[in-house]
Order: C-alpha cells, then structure tokens, then sequence
C-alpha cells in the first residue's frame, strides 16, 4: 500500500538532511518503513494477499540493503537512524 501524498513530504521533512534532499538513504529508508507498516496492517486484515506479501517482502530486502549500505559508509548516521526509527538491528 502507498503512502498519502502529505504524510510522505511529512516524513521527507522529518528525515531529510537538507531542504531539497529526497534521495539520501535516511529519507529512503524513512518512506519504505512508513509503506513497510501500512502493507503489515493491510495484510493483518487480508491474509491471503500472497501478492501484496511479496511486495513487502521486496520493500524489506531493499531496506534492509540501503540500512547495509549506509552503516558501511557511516556509522553514527546509521545507529541515528534506526533509532529515530525504532528498528531493532
């Protein structure tokens, strides 16, 4: 499931480094937490959506890639990160 339009500016605004950063993998990893948790809502309710269960899967991998990535370039941003974000790694 996406998002609303204002509460993913809302998180872009909250995570972004910078007035116009929407790519860095803060903000990256900020949007797919934020569709990660209303796809595991969806699927609490439809629990034979095998389809949408796939895509989360794949929303997970790739979090789970850009949080790799940015603990390989920086630490202190990345245990930033999953702290603000309440992840358990």
């Amino acid at each position: 499931m996406s998002i609303e339009a204002q509460k993913k500016t809302q998180v872009i605004k909250d995570f972004s480094r910078g007035d116009k950063d929407t790519g860095s993998p803060e903000v990256q990893v900020a949007v797919l937490s934020e569709r990660i948790k209303n796809l595991t809502e969806h699927l609490g309710t439809h629990k034979k959506d095998f389809h949408s269960r796939r895509g989360l899967l794949s929303m997970v991998s790739k979090r789970r890639r850009l949080l790799d990535y940015l603990k390989s370039k920086d630490q202190s941003r990345y245990e930033d990160l999953i702290q603000r974000l309440g992840l358990r790694r």
